[in-house]
């Protein structure tokens, strides 16, 4: 019995939908997708991948809880990475430290820094995807294996923060103080990731059909979005100044030298530092156990000197407890070409690590007579000997003996830091410049005649933050109020002519940031490279910073209304121009067009009649 024309129609318009289907999968080629879906779940063929449809979620509850800790895990990856590498300032302590605790020189800090680096990239690689994904209405499927490596790096983020938090808490504080150079430009990047989302968030926006959805992601939005724009208005940075108000460039004290070029606490390391230009010296004075100053930073000589070669049996003990004639024997120069601790000694010709290699145990007179030759004034910590010692209790007597009566300086180049039995001392040489390690008040400062305060850079204070300048911006009560709690005043000090020297800062950063607020002087293990410096990175006056905050404001503002405004257009199916012809499946466009009008002008082929089969191995390849 013959069949309808009513269902010979439904028959070749079932039929024709079945081609239709199998043609997009076939042939509508859609590498980015195919590209994207295969990089995220390993779905590289189209049919193993859907779109979301309207009024859908973009992926399953699983998927939902993958993406939201692929997130969590961006967020804290950035936290460590941006943390650890503004801490370079102190890799060189850190490395140390762990050498101590291990027993071996590794540079940890450096493989610290290219790991989080790398796992940061992967993890931001999988969140491009999933967001170019989700641009194009693509549901979401995170393959197993990048759901272990999400694990993975989310482990190492949240130990590697929690262990240095604890053994190496100050770092947060230099934290802090690198927002006042990057917070301008952190808030360019925060707004242009912002504008960037707007396009998958608009997407979604308009496709989703419950009105509480859309409430939802679009005020989320909006309130991250608003908050970028207005957070400029209690932003304060001491490198935005007005042209004509920035102070002289900071005096530069060499840190044991010029430890990157040679090896520290060595003749060589300050000549060296004489060579590049810097203002002052600081080193470390330990006395011998016959009474003779000489220059050591550590309590033992394990570290920068040979002794595990010469004195086997007396790697640990200190180095106080050693004779002069036992201490000039060693090697002080050897363990910087092995360890290469700031990686410069690879760059060093043959005769300068011959030069290296025979430097010696320096005495404090041989320190004292080459600043004295170069006229560069001297800071030094003096180590008390330890019980037993024949100078315990003579040790400062010992230590003037040989600034008077020894060597060539003058006491008004010596900056005194001790405070053991301060007034005795300034009693005794007036001359000598009187530094304090610790804040005190103005009354107790010049009670004991302070002429100077050395403070770690840490500690930079409302000095190193108010200048004699007014502030540059605006700043907020609160923000105020918390600058004043984090960062303890001292401009009263200045008005008392008590300058500041601020240690290590080796960062070009971290000396731009000193320098803009108008601290005095630094000390530096990197000489060399701030000496370069002609004037703070990042400065800019506060005119220029308006504009840029202003246009990265209406620039965004302007592309994130555009695509909303794009979005809104696409999804009801309205044209674009004049005469323009598109089709409109699903709230998106198909390059393939099947309507009533196309489907009558269809011959009927014997390849769809009832006793055919049809397999996508029928297709052409």
């Amino acid at each position: 019995m013959g069949r309808s024309p009513v269902s010979l129609s439904t028959l070749k318009l079932g039929r024709l939908k079945v081609v239709r289907r199998q043609l997009l999968q076939r042939y509508e080629h859609q590498p980015f997708v195919s590209c994207l879906a295969g990089l995220y779940g390993c779905q590289w063929r189209r049919y193993q991948r859907a779109r979301a449809q309207p009024g859908e979620c973009c992926c399953s509850r699983l998927e939902c809880s993958s993406f939201g800790l692929l997130l969590a895990t961006f967020f804290l990856t950035l936290v460590f990475l941006y943390f650890w590498s503004e801490a370079q300032n102190d890799y060189n302590d850190f490395d140390w430290f762990n050498f101590g605790t291990m027993g071996f020189w590794f540079p940890w800090s450096v493989v610290l820094l290219v790991v989080a680096a790398a796992l940061f990239t992967y993890i931001a690689l999988l969140l491009v995807l999933a967001v170019c994904l989700l641009s194009e209405g693509q549901r979401l499927y995170l393959h197993w294996s990048h759901k272990i490596g999400i694990l993975v790096t989310l482990t190492f983020s949240v130990s590697a923060t929690a262990v240095l938090s604890d053994v190496w808490s100050k770092e947060w504080k230099t934290l802090l103080l690198s927002f006042q150079v990057t917070a301008p430009f952190l808030h360019v990047g925060a707004v242009s990731i912002m504008t960037l989302l707007s396009w998958p968030i608009a997407l979604h926006f308009f496709r989703m059909n419950k009105r509480v959805r859309q409430v939802a992601i679009l005020g989320s939005f909006l309130a991250v979005l608003f908050a970028l724009y207005l957070v400029p208005l209690g932003m304060y940075s001491p490198c935005i100044k007005e042209e004509g108000t920035l102070g002289p460039v900071p005096f530069l004290i060499g840190h044991r030298g010029a430890p990157m070029l040679a090896p520290e606490n060595t003749r060589l390391s300050f000549q060296k530092a004489v060579e590049v230009g810097g203002d002052g010296l600081e080193t470390d004075v330990t006395i011998s156990y016959d009474g003779v100053p000489f220059l050591m930073h550590d309590g033992t000589l394990r570290r920068t000197t040979n002794v595990h070669e010469v004195f086997p049996n007396r790697t640990d003990t200190l180095a106080a407890m050693f004779t002069w004639a036992e201490l000039e024997v060693l090697s002080a120069g050897a363990w910087f070409l092995q360890r290469d601790p700031f990686g410069t000694a690879s760059g060093l010709d043959p005769e300068e690590r011959a030069q290296v290699e025979n430097q010696t145990v320096p005495t404090l007179k041989d320190f004292l007579d080459l600043a004295a030759q170069h006229s560069r004034m001297v800071i030094f910590d003096l180590r008390r000997p330890p019980q037993g010692h024949p100078y315990r209790d003579t040790w400062i007597n010992r230590t003037l003996e040989v600034i008077h009566n020894e060597s060539s300086i003058n006491s008004s180049k010596v900056l005194w830091l001790p405070a053991y039995k301060r007034k005795l001392v300034q009693e005794f040489d007036p001359e000598l410049q009187q530094t304090s390690g610790v804040r005190a008040s103005i009354e107790e400062l010049q009670e004991e005649h302070i002429v100077r305060l050395n403070l770690h850079y840490s500690s930079m204070s409302q000095d190193q933050i108010r200048t004699r300048e007014s502030w540059s911006q605006p700043l907020s009560p609160l923000l105020l109020f918390l600058v004043f709690l984090l960062l303890f005043p001292t401009s009263k000090y200045a008005s008392v002519n008590i300058s500041t020297n601020l240690y290590v800062i080796s960062q070009p950063w971290l000396f731009s940031l000193a320098w803009c607020a108008g601290a005095q002087s630094v000390t530096t293990n990197a000489l060399h490279l701030l000496r370069t410096l002609r004037k703070p990175i990042f400065l800019m006056s506060p005119h220029e910073y308006s504009v840029m905050w202003i246009l990265t404001d209406i620039v965004s503002a302007i592309f994130i209304t555009a695509v909303f405004i794009f979005h809104w257009w696409r999804e009801r199916g309205l044209p674009f121009w004049s005469g323009a012809r598109q089709a409109h499946e699903n709230g998106l466009y198909s390059k393939f067009r099947t309507d009533s009008l196309e489907i009558q002008g269809i011959r009927w082929n014997p390849v769809f009649s009832e006793r055919s089969t049809w397999s996508s191995a029928s297709l052409p390849p």
